[in-house]
């Protein structure tokens, strides 16, 4: 799911409201305990169920910190189990067969020793994506996403999702410093990938029609001047269907860290997920595991296709300066790194001068890679 619950380390107590509510700081995110976090998806089938486990940490704290060293299995109301094993820092991950059980859960001891369980939940059957698309906006544009039901029976629906754009340095670099010398560069740092998964939470419900349609549901906003769209963007939604348990708990856990912050807005909330320590009940434990098929569906935007009063600018404050030839060693002695060269100035056939710049305005590869993804077109 991308770090959507890593918000829940930093939720609530972050803002101090003012007026006629006091300030809530829930002791499960100020105590000096650290509390499992737990965000996935069990998806039966021929996709990859990844569970993420992290802890807790102090407001003050803006890393999160990954929960390694954890055993993990998923198991059927069949007696169907299958192991998850390590697959990064704090991510776990198994194929989970589609076999005789309709019903999984989670069960997860993590390196202290503790014991956690969730609840049994059916296997939800997502209905597929009908299409993406964009509209514009007065700053820019809203991807959003058209799903239906033909068997109505979907009703709840929550959306996650990755972005991959296409982008350049301000300054293309022509140099490079290597052992204090100054040679031509062998590879290219001029253009780029990027790339970035939802951190908001976005859910749909079509419980109050007659129909189970979901009809450009809004999925993320892009600014029209975001370097996302100077080339080429992409965007990967994916889909899952939820239980009506599952919506009231994502829905209490948006209000709680995405509503906050005036008198006019929900008050907290306790947000009670569907997962518990059998080792030691008492113990708090984040997070909510659905069982469900996943959807997903790509779509591609080229800056061509976009208004022309569209202008994606560079993020950074970026300048060359000019340096002379004879004054070059001496700045690769004293300060090698904070500069990049991007080209050499010549009079009468003579190097006179280097056009320097910092290296976060030459090299896209401090924020991206350039290697090209393989779904890339």
């Amino acid at each position: 799911m991308n770090g959507v619950l890593k918000y829940l380390i930093f939720f609530i107590s972050a803002t101090v409201i003012t007026g006629c509510k006091k300030p809530y700081s829930p002791p499960a995110i100020n105590s000096p305990g650290s509390y499992l976090v737990v965000e996935g998806v069990i998806s039966p089938g021929t996709e990859l169920t990844t569970i993420k486990l992290s802890r807790t940490v102090k407001i003050s704290n803006n890393a999160i910190a990954p929960e390694s060293g954890a055993t993990m299995t998923i198991e059927g109301d069949q007696n169907e189990t299958y192991p998850m094993v390590p697959n990064g820092a704090g991510v776990y991950t198994c194929t989970v067969g589609s076999g005789i059980s309709k019903k999984y859960r989670l069960k997860i001891a993590t390196a202290d020793g503790q014991q956690y369980l969730s609840n049994f939940e059916v296997a939800q059957n997502t209905p597929p994506i009908d299409s993406i698309g964009y509209k514009l906006t007065q700053n820019g544009l809203q991807i959003y996403v058209n799903t239906h039901d033909p068997r109505n029976s979907t009703h709840y629906y929550r959306w996650d999702y990755g972005e991959t754009w296409q982008f350049h340095a301000k300054y293309f670099s022509q140099f490079e410093i290597k052992d204090n010398q100054l040679l031509v560069r062998a590879k290219q740092i001029y253009g780029c990938f990027g790339s970035d998964s939802s951190s908001n939470i976005v859910l749909g419900s079509s419980a109050s029609l007659q129909q189970d349609v979901i009809y450009q549901q809004p999925i993320t906003d892009i600014l029209a001047t975001s370097e996302k769209l100077e080339t080429k963007y992409s965007i990967l939604v994916r889909e899952y269907a939820l239980t009506g348990e599952a919506f009231n708990f994502w829905t209490n856990l948006r209000k709680n860290t995405e509503q906050l912050g005036s008198i006019f807005d929900a008050q907290p909330s306790t947000i009670n997920g569907n997962i518990h320590c059998i080792s030691n009940p008492a113990l708090p434990v984040l997070g909510y595991i659905s069982v469900s098929s996943t959807q997903s569906k790509r779509i591609f935007i080229t800056n061509l296709q976009l208004p022309n009063n569209f202008f994606p600018t560079y993020p950074y404050n970026c300048a060359e300066d000019t340096v002379k030839w004879v004054d070059l060693p001496s700045i690769l002695t004293v300060a090698p790194g904070i500069i990049d060269v991007t080209t050499q100035a010549s009079k009468n056939g003579f190097v006179i001068g280097y056009l320097v710049t910092t290296p976060i305005c030459a090299d896209c590869t401090l924020r991206g890679t350039t290697t090209q993804p393989y779904f890339w077109k």
